[in-house]
């Protein structure tokens, strides 16, 4: 009976769990939906209902051994992904990052001051309460409050008066208590309101937009203007007296789909499509270039500290791999230093031998030419790292086979050596690619992506990877963010790299 009892409560305890979970899950979930975040509401839902039943059903027990590892998978590979996806069919951008509902409520939230001014001061009264004086210039009418404490939010009825008692407090005083008289609302005889407008005066303000649900149009009640939604811009757009659209749009923007207007304006809009098409073509050239000048370097290092006849092999070894145990923005930021065009050393000792002072930073070409050294620099001692490991798998009676027949040190490397190195590099030369093809931090922290392109519509330079333009675009647009164009690009990054590594796991199986 004691047991039975035992797992009634048991039961009773996980259902009350589940329950306040659900419970939970239903608020966050209609609270996001409420805020136009229906991604994040969605996988809400998904993660948290799911795992309310897996962990309360016996059925579902094995899962919950591999829920965690699935809702990391989701959250932090999955959702990013989707949402990136998502953005790149709307116009989501600096200017339009707001849902419809949010921005009609900004865009209704803001006031105009209308009416007349009135100048104000305040008179000291007992028990640190203060009395307001409001004076109208043009009738010289006084407004007098009652004694207050000055706090946030009050409201304040006024009536006419002769003059308040007390001493009129000082500038200073008005500063110390400027924000709970900002936030205060003072309302005179007949019913209009006022508040505070400088330090010494308050006026009468009104919504400058009045929003009708039905047209979805926005009235502004100070020019008498009349804008309507735009949901092919994202943007509330002047209209005519016969609904015809004029130029002029209200800001923020709300976030509406675009479809492939993003995808079609990168081959289309001549700004876009040049930098991009350049820019493509430089990063597949940088990765291509990259891999095959570290694997050709980083092999004969490695036939070289694996000769037998060379002395202190163990010494090269360790100055050879130093260049990988530095951390890379370490070795990139004193690169960027010694390529210095007035003050670098590189510079100094071509100006002493051959008198030329190359601009590495100014010419589009030297400065790709000066990425791909220190890319160079920084990838070679991974690929020796490798090719001695495969060295030793290679059995020596083929070199000892070739010595009979009299192979030179050449024929030796390019019939042996160099064939049976390069096939199980070859998956890894592919991963190399695809690391390469988003070495964001290297092009950042060397040349931020310049010498910049001339006659662009979006922030684009000569030695912008892919990514680093991406970036660009997301993040440092002179007029407005457009993290719509931004994702665009980055899915079709991913459908290449995507690309890249089915090669790569189909190239590992032919391995195998």
């Amino acid at each position: 009976m004691l047991a039975q009892s035992q797992s009634k409560s048991t039961n009773w305890l996980k259902y009350l769990s589940a329950g306040l979970v659900l419970l939970l899950d239903f608020y966050l979930v209609v609270l996001m939906y409420s805020q136009g975040e229906y991604l994040f509401a969605i996988l809400t839902l998904i993660l948290l209902t799911s795992g309310v039943y897996i962990f309360s059903s016996r059925n579902t027990y094995a899962w919950r051994y591999v829920y965690p590892g699935i809702t990391g998978m989701v959250i932090f590979i999955l959702f990013p992904l989707v949402a990136t996806i998502a953005i790149a069919f709307t116009n989501y951008s600096g200017s339009n990052q707001l849902a419809f509902e949010r921005a009609v409520s900004v865009l209704t939230e803001q006031h105009y001051f209308s009416g007349e001014k009135y100048n104000f001061s305040l008179y000291s009264q007992p028990n640190n309460k203060y009395k307001i004086s409001l004076t109208n210039p043009s009738t010289e009418q006084v407004f007098v409050s009652e004694s207050i404490v000055l706090t946030t939010g009050n409201r304040i009825a006024v009536t006419e008066q002769l003059a308040p008692v007390g001493n009129t407090a000082p500038l200073k005083t008005i500063t110390q208590n400027r924000s709970a008289l900002q936030s205060m609302t003072i309302i005179l005889p007949n019913n209009n309101e006022l508040t505070m407008s400088s330090l010494r005066q308050f006026s009468e303000q009104k919504p400058r937009y009045q929003f009708n649900e039905e047209s979805k149009t926005l009235l502004n009640n100070e020019t008498g203007k009349l804008y309507q939604a735009n949901d092919e811009t994202g943007f509330f757009q002047e209209i005519d007296a016969n609904g015809n659209w004029l130029n002029e749009t209200l800001e923020p923007g709300y976030t509406v789909g675009s479809g492939f207007n993003n995808f079609v304006k990168i081959f289309t809009d001549e700004g876009i499509q040049k930098p991009f098409v350049q820019i493509f073509i430089w990063t597949v050239v940088f990765s291509l270039l990259t891999v095959v000048f570290t694997v050709i370097l980083g092999m004969i290092l490695a036939c070289l500290v694996q000769w037998e006849a060379l002395k202190g092999k163990a010494i090269y070894r360790l100055l050879l791999i130093l260049p990988y145990a530095v951390p890379s923005f370490i070795s990139i930021l004193i690169f960027k230093g010694l390529f210095n065009q007035s003050f670098g050393e590189i510079n100094m000792i071509l100006n002493q031998l051959f008198g030329i002072s190359p601009e590495w930073f100014n010419d589009p070409f030297l400065a790709k030419v000066m990425i791909l050294i220190v890319n160079t620099w920084l990838g070679y001692p991974y690929m020796m790292i490798l090719c001695m490991g495969l060295l030793k798998a290679i059995p020596a009676d083929l070199y000892e086979a070739s010595a009979m027949d009299g192979a030179s040190t050449w024929q030796n490397f390019s019939k042996i050596t160099f064939p049976l190195l390069l096939k199980p590099l070859t998956p890894l030369m592919i991963a190399s690619f695809a690391f390469n093809f988003n070495n964001f931090v290297l092009i950042q922290l060397l040349t931020n992506g310049r010498p910049d392109m001339i006659g662009t519509t979006t922030p684009a330079g000569y030695t912008d990877l892919l990514v680093s333009y991406t970036y660009r675009i997301a993040f440092e647009g002179s007029g407005t963010q457009d993290f719509g164009l931004a994702a665009a690009i980055a899915t079709i990054i991913f459908l290449l790299v995507g690309g890249l590594a089915l090669l790569n796991i189909k190239a590992t199986k032919m391995e195998l």
